[in-house]
């Protein structure tokens, strides 16, 4: 690429990143424009799994009706705040058409092929950088409350086994052997060895560290404005800290992503789906296993150094509200599923908007009206999972105008 190719990444999440480290590698010289600081938004507070066996999306068949059953029941981690936003209402109705067989298949296919890929790079990471983050490859564990999701878990299991990430089913006894933290309450889980974890603020913090020792130069704080246009190809970036130029642009702004929209005459149909999490010390009776709480939908992970709930899917709009409601249900579900009811002090309560697409994949790729504008947004609940496979494949097509994997899933052209 060499190291006459100067590449701006405007924001600097988890994805952008990624981005920066593999052009770096490539020698490239790497600007990165934050609007707040580097990992402050959907990239800090999430339950840091690296989630590799979450191929099939959000949007699956019967979900709606699921979700509305459980919002009646009063236990959905799922909350949309009545409004007349008209982009969101068509983005949920877009949604409830793809909760079908053909598109559950497709999207699965292609949500494969970035997490297989993701999960070869992070391998290769983790063996060349000392990347502090509290890194462990222990699986995750699915718990059941209700004996009808536990056994309707087969076919779902039977499913990713087409893809080799399928997992082991334990009963009662069998499960809490394998992690003694368990409640008494659950009727049986799914082990699946393919999944890991970390903790997400400590790896930002340490990768960004490194690569600005590789000569990765920052501007946090600095808000973009917009956009320098001549001929088809972006010039420059205005910001509120000034101009800057380059030979390349990448928008990793994830939630905020719409936003350009207009200028670049593109159609990004992302919305920010605000997740919850709470941040404590390790209780005596932490578990060791990150655990996945089915029916709540939620997460336990815990961290030599800490322990982290996190879930819930809420459509607020752009906010950064701590809903307390929301963040009691998190304690509430853990309570229901394992024994570690003596919260430590809190060290953190934290929510953040993950950038959701309609179809639960990515947008990765080129755009057709900018020739030098290249968007990696839309990675939903797996940003961390997919960083490395989404850094790698922008990097490629910068540097040889292709990439590894198939990319026409991706593309920003479907909307």
């Amino acid at each position: 690429m060499g190291s006459n190719n100067d590449v701006i990444i405007i924001g600097g999440g988890i994805i952008g990143l990624a981005c920066a480290h593999y052009l770096i590698e490539k020698k490239a010289s790497v600007r990165m424009i934050e609007q707040d600081l580097i990992g402050s938004g959907a990239s800090h507070g999430n339950c840091g799994l690296l989630h590799f066996s979450g191929i099939i999306p959000l949007c699956s068949p019967g979900v709606v009706k699921h979700e509305i059953y459980r919002a009646l029941r009063g236990n959905s981690p799922l909350y949309i705040k009545p409004t007349l936003d008209i982009q969101l209402i068509q983005w949920l109705v877009k949604f409830a058409r793809h909760c079908n067989p053909t598109h559950m298949t497709a999207a699965s296919k292609a949500k494969n092929d970035i997490l297989k890929y993701s999960l070869e790079l992070y391998n290769t990471l983790f063996s060349e950088y000392p990347l502090e983050c509290e890194f462990e490859k222990k699986g995750l564990l699915l718990l059941f409350k209700e004996k009808k999701y536990f056994e309707k878990y087969k076919s779902t299991n039977d499913f990713l086994q087409n893809y080799n990430f399928g997992a082991k089913l334990l009963d009662k006894t069998e499960a809490q052997k394998l992690e003694p933290a368990i409640s008494k309450n659950i009727k049986g889980a799914w082990f699946n060895a393919h999944d890991w974890h970390l903790r997400p603020e400590m790896l930002i913090n340490s990768w960004k560290d490194i690569l600005v020792k590789k000569g990765l130069v920052i501007e946090e704080n600095c808000k973009m404005l917009d956009f320098g246009i001549e001929n088809n190809k972006i010039s420059h970036v205005n910001t509120v800290k000034g101009q800057y130029k380059a030979d390349t642009f990448i928008l990793t702004t994830g939630a905020w992503a719409p936003e350009v929209n207009k200028q670049l005459c593109l159609n990004i149909p992302v919305q920010p789906g605000k997740g919850y999490s709470i941040t404590m010390e390790r209780p005596d009776q932490s578990p060791e296993i990150p655990c996945l709480l089915y029916e709540r939908n939620m997460v336990a992970t815990p961290w030599k150094t800490g322990y982290r709930l996190g879930g819930t899917m809420e459509f607020s709009g752009f906010n950064d509200v701590l809903n307390k409601k929301r963040l009691s249900k998190l304690v509430k579900g853990a309570n229901e599923y394992l024994n570690a009811r003596d919260i430590h002090p809190v060290l953190e309560e934290w929510s953040g908007l993950r950038p959701m697409t309609y179809d639960d994949l990515p947008i990765i790729g080129k755009s057709s009206f900018q020739n030098n504008l290249f968007i990696a947004t839309g990675h939903g609940m797996l940003g961390i999972t997919m960083a490395t496979g989404t850094g790698k494949t922008i990097c490629d097509m910068i540097d040889k105008g292709k990439s590894q994997i198939e990319l026409t899933p991706f593309s920003v052209e479907r909307f």
